[in-house]
C-alpha cells in the first residue's frame, strides 16, 4: 500500500472509530449531484496515477485520483477511448469520482453505460481493509457484481480507490447531420432509424434541430448519409455541439426557464409531448425540461411512462432523485449496513435515510 492510500486508509479508520462522518471528495465537478454534503472531506486526489494500461487489451486501470484528463490523453495517444463519453461539467474530474457518480454521455445508448465498461475495482471500506472486486478482463465475474454496484452509489459504500475500465478504439470517421424538424418528429425519425443497421453513435434535438452522429468507417457513413438525408454540419462546430451536451456547459442547462431542470430517464418509445424550450437525447430515453410543476406531478408522469424524475438544477423543494420503491430502499439499507455499518461514508448523499 504507496503513502497516499495508506494516508486515505488512516483518516478512515479513525473516522469509523469516532462515528464521525466523512466527504469523499476528488475534483468537486459533481458537488451539485446528490441530496446533501456532509462530513469532513476526505481529498481523493493525493491517490493519483495511471497503475496499468495495455492498449493491446483495451484495458485501463487508474487509482482513484487520477484527473480524467490525464486518461483520456494516455487513450487518445493510442488512437483509443472511452465509449461511454463521461461528462466533465466543465471541469477536470477524477476518476473515482466519474465511477462513483455513474454518468455517461451522448454515446451511451449506442454503446452502454459506464457500468457497462468497468472490469473491476478496488474498495476500501469503513475498516480500512482494500477489498477487491472484478478484475482486469472480461466475463471475470461470478455471482454478485460489486463492481457495477459501485457506480452511481455517490461514495456511500465505501472508497473506490482503483478502477479497472474497458476501451476501445476510436471510430474512424464520425460525421453529423441535421434536421430542422419538431420535437414530435424527431421522436418519430429516432424511433424508426432505431430498428434499423445504421451507424448512430449519438442523436439531440433542441429548438427545432435534430443532431444526428454517425460513428464508423467512412463506407458505412457514406451509407447512412444516403439512406438519412439531413444537412452535414461543419466538423467543428459539431465537435463543439457534442461537448457542450456532454459537459452541459450549454446554455440551456443553466438557464432557468422554470423552477427545476428535469432529467427524466424514460423507455426510448414512451410517448410523451414536450415543448420547444426543452432538449431531448439518447433517441428518447434522456430528456430534458425546465418546469414549475409540482415535483409530484413531474414524477407521477415519469412513473406512469415506465421512468423516473431527477431534480437535476434550481429549486430543490423535494428530493433530488426519484423515490426509492420500499424493497429496493430496503436492499439500499441492508448494503449500506454491511459496507459501512456506522454510516461514516458521504452520509445523507444518496438516500437520505442513510
Amino acid at each position: 500500500m504507496d503513502a497516499a492510500l495508506a494516508n486515505l486508509r488512516e483518516r478512515i479508520v479513525a473516522a469509523n472509530k469516532t462515528r464521525t462522518p466523512l466527504r469523499l471528495r476528488g475534483a468537486g465537478t459533481k458537488d451539485f449531484y446528490g441530496e446533501a454534503l456532509a462530513g469532513e472531506i476526505l481529498d481523493t486526489r493525493e491517490h493519483a496515477g495511471i497503475v496499468n494500461y495495455e492498449p493491446s487489451e483495451l484495458v485501463i486501470t487508474a487509482r482513484c485520483g487520477t484527473p480524467l484528463s490525464e486518461i483520456e490523453r494516455a487513450l487518445a495517444a493510442q488512437g483509443q477511448f472511452l465509449p461511454f463519453e463521461p461528462p466533465a461539467f466543465g471541469g477536470d474530474p477524477t476518476i473515482g469520482g466519474v465511477a462513483a457518480a455513474g454518468l455517461s454521455g451522448p454515446r451511451r445508448a449506442s454503446a452502454g453505460a459506464l457500468r457497462d465498461f468497468v472490469l473491476g475495482v478496488a474498495l476500501l471500506d469503513a475498516q480500512g481493509e482494500l477489498l477487491y472486486f472484478g478484475g482486469q478482463v472480461m466475463k471475470n465475474v461470478a455471482g454478485f457484481d460489486v463492481s457495477r454496484l459501485l457506480c452511481g452509489s455517490l461514495g456511500v459504500l465505501g472508497l473506490i480507490a482503483e478502477v479497472s475500465l474497458k476501451v476501445l478504439p476510436r471510430p474512424r470517421v464520425e460525421t453529423t447531420l441535421r434536421f430542422e424538424c419538431s420535437a414530435a418528429q424527431a421522436f418519430e425519425h429516432c424511433n424508426r432509424w432505431r430498428a434499423q443497421a445504421l451507424p448512430i453513435s449519438a442523436t439531440s434535438w433542441y429548438a427545432g434541430s435534430l443532431c444526428v452522429r454517425l460513428s464508423g468507417s467512412a463506407s458505412a457513413l457514406r451509407a447512412a448519409r444516403a439512406t438519412l438525408g439531413g444537412e452535414t454540419q461543419d466538423a467543428g462546430q459539431a465537435q463543439a455541439w457534442w461537448q457542450d451536451l456532454r459537459d452541459q456547459t450549454h446554455a440551456f442547462f443553466h438557464h432557468a426557464r422554470g423552477a427545476r431542470l428535469w432529467r427524466l430517464s424514460l423507455p426510448a418509445t414512451a410517448a410523451l409531448e414536450i415543448s420547444g424550450g426543452d432538449l431531448l437525447e439518447w433517441s428518447g430515453a434522456l430528456r430534458w425540461l425546465w418546469s414549475d410543476a409540482p415535483a409530484s406531478a413531474i414524477r407521477g408522469v415519469a412513473e406512469k411512462l415506465g421512468g423516473t424524475a431527477t431534480i437535476w438544477r434550481g429549486v430543490r423543494d423535494a428530493s433530488m432523485f426519484h423515490p426509492l420503491a420500499p424493497l429496493n430502499l430496503e436492499l439500499h439499507k441492508r448494503l449500506k449496513t454491511q459496507f459501512d455499518p456506522h454510516g461514516i461514508f458521504n452520509r445523507g448523499r444518496l438516500v437520505a435515510e442513510f
